[in-house]
């Protein structure tokens, strides 16, 4: 069942190593990671199962290795502090080597931690459905999300300007702030690709995860400082 769940973006950028010399300006976002990772420890789960936008959808085992090498950095992480002997592939996508990174910040030893990574075109039936199996992998199951909003806020932003990027947000802050299951298992897949959203398949595996949770939900933090919808709330 699952006891407690936190979303959190997943830019590089929140490696302070790759922002470089940008790196305070998501001190705050990082700060808002932290505090809903207190929350996932705080429920004492007995698996954490990580969940990030993958090109290539499939399960990382506890011990996955990732790198922020493709961004310029000397930089290597791991999923979690146990697992036995992994193999050098697949590596971590982005958004869960970013979520290794927050784990491995925090001194995560709560729970098992192993890792799933999600295709962006996956439909939402099959989101809700991988989440209810999560939810029911153990007596008490928590999850880590990780997405980002549109990339579309500002003419700047990686998608450019489209005005459709800030109420797809703002609905998405709504529904993660009030653990809305239904808000988020209505999001539009075709909309969230045109916004290049990515976390539109992680957040409806989420939904499907928390049915019969009965889990309130708090907003964290909502910004989009380089034009790029980042969100985090902690759900228990």
């Amino acid at each position: 069942m699952l006891v407690a769940a936190a979303v959190c973006p997943c830019p590089p950028l929140l490696v302070p190593e790759v922002a470089a010399g940008a790196a305070p300006e998501l001190d705050t976002a990082r700060d808002a990671c932290a505090d809903a990772l207190g929350v996932l420890a705080a429920a004492r789960p007995d698996r954490l199962v990580v969940v990030g936008a993958a090109e290539h959808g499939g399960p990382y085992p506890e011990g996955s290795r990732g790198s922020f090498r493709g961004f310029g950095v000397d930089l290597d992480v791991r999923l979690g502090c146990g697992g036995g002997t992994v193999p050098p592939e697949p590596r971590l996508p982005a958004s869960l080597a970013v979520a290794a990174w927050l784990l491995d910040r925090s001194d995560w030893a709560d729970a098992p931690v192993e890792g799933l990574g999600v295709e962006e075109p996956l439909a939402v039936e099959r989101c809700v459905h991988i989440g209810r199996d999560i939810a029911a992998s153990a007596a008490r199951v928590a999850l880590l999300v990780m997405g980002d909003g549109s990339a579309c806020r500002t003419l700047k932003a990686p998608g450019y300007l489209d005005d459709r990027a800030a109420g797809f947000d703002a609905e998405i802050a709504r529904a993660l702030a009030t653990a809305d299951i239904a808000a988020l298992k209505a999001l539009d897949p075709g909309l969230a690709r045109e916004l290049q959203a990515s976390g539109r398949a992680p957040w409806q595996i989420l939904a499907g995860a928390a049915e019969d949770a009965g889990l309130g939900g708090g907003l964290l933090y909502d910004d989009a400082p380089y034009g790029v919808g980042y969100l985090v709330a902690a759900w228990s």
